[in-house]
């Protein structure tokens, strides 16, 4: 990889960049592409959960062409067969009595994996998926080979409901939700996919930021950063204790990796050592999407604290929607409301959760011009609860 002369120096940076990059091109994914950039950093796997439509194979893909990684994709189904993705039989060693598989371009050669779909296969996929997502081996005609893996990716339309599927779930420390976008983030939506189709129809590929030497060294610049003070230690202990007396199952070994995720987000930031800041990763070790707004009641409180504390630090997603597109939002709400014509029931419930995804999302600005803006969302929210009618506002 060249170096250009406008690009940052360091690899954090870099790599920062790569999140920039990618989130020019998907509207309020922040969130989930720093989760992805902290599982390669950490050498750990994640899965993005979701219903189809909602970018979850082309956030991998992109990220896969900015980091100069040995890649390998595959959409997985029941009747998927190993040699699919392990390789077929070497049919010449095997005349010769030697059981060996010709890994060339497929999985067990591979850097960044992304495997679609990944709960659908079967038994002898899911039991060779789980030494090789948990040991970094394959094993071929009884000997164990060694795989370079770095982070295995899945995504699914859901959570897996078989108890058959809870071993190679748990393999994935970090689980993402990627949903539709709300309303407010529409006409970016429309604006950055426009751009996104027509480049996927020029087949223009990312450029690579980050060479594969540099992706070998992280794993030495999270074990620097391994190191935690008994501030940090003692509020890790804390939430951890709090999420499992919710019925949140946490083994030890998870708790134990889930360091290495905190030492990773530190790293990106350009950090020497992990904070409270960094338990935000813990708002995404769910085991249902029922413990999702479980674990943010938990964690955001302690995230909340620390921002009062250091204001000037930048939350991790906060990069998404401007102030100006949420006031236009609320404006289009109002006129909805105010507009003289019957809304159905389902015609005002609509408009009341948009109103209330803008709500959440000021919540979480700290530009004064926010507070305002809450103000008249407020104003919104009470007329509607006090009498069902608009025409006043």
């Amino acid at each position: 990889m060249q170096a250009n002369s406008a690009q940052p120096n360091t690899l954090h940076q870099r790599l920062q960049q790569v999140a920039s990059v990618i989130s020019g091109q998907f509207v309020g994914k922040d969130e989930i592409i720093r989760l992805l950039l902290v599982a390669v950093i950490a050498g750990e796997h994640a899965v993005l959960l979701g219903p189809p439509g909602t970018a979850k194979s082309a956030l991998i893909r992109s990220l896969s062409q900015l980091l100069q990684a040995r890649y390998f994709e595959y959409l997985l189904t029941r009747f998927t067969e190993p040699n699919e993705i392990f390789g077929p039989v070497d049919i010449a060693a095997f005349r010769e009595g030697s059981y060996r598989r010709r890994t060339e371009g497929m999985l067990p050669e591979a850097e960044i994996v992304f495997l679609d779909e990944v709960f659908k296969s079967n038994s002898a996929i899911l039991n060779a998926l789980l030494t090789l997502l948990n040991e970094r081996r394959v094993v071929v005609g009884g000997q164990a080979i060694p795989c370079p893996l770095i982070s295995v990716f899945g995504a699914s339309n859901e959570v897996p409901g078989d108890e058959t599927l809870n071993a190679i779930f748990d393999r994935f420390l970090i689980r993402v939700h990627s949903d539709n976008l709300d309303a407010y983030h529409f006409s970016e939506l429309l604006s950055r996919g426009v751009q996104h189709e027509l480049r996927a129809m020029k087949q223009q590929a990312l450029h690579p930021l980050v060479s594969s030497t540099e992706l070998m060294s992280l794993s030495t610049m999270v074990g620097q950063r391994m190191q935690f003070n008994e501030s940090f230690l003692s509020s890790y202990k804390g939430l951890v204790f709090q999420i499992r007396a919710e019925g949140i199952s946490l083994s030890d070994r998870r708790v134990v990796k889930l360091l290495k995720l905190f030492a990773a987000n530190a790293y990106l930031d350009g950090r020497q050592a992990a904070d409270a800041s960094d338990f935000f990763v813990l708002k995404h070790i769910w085991n249902n999407e029922d413990q999702v707004p479980v674990l943010a009641g938990i964690v955001q409180p302690v995230l909340e604290a620390f921002y009062r504390e250091y204001p000037d630090r930048k939350r991790v997603g906060a990069a998404g929607v401007g102030i100006e597109a949420l006031a236009v939002e609320v404006d289009r709400i109002r006129q909805v409301l105010t507009g003289g014509g019957a809304l159905s029931d389902i015609q005002l419930f609509s408009q009341l959760k948009a109103l209330g995804e803008v709500k959440t999302a000021l919540s979480s600005m700290t530009d004064p011009r926010a507070r305002e803006l809450e103000k008249r969302v407020a104003q919104l929210l009470e007329a509607s609860l006090r009498t069902g009618r608009f025409a006043q506002l």
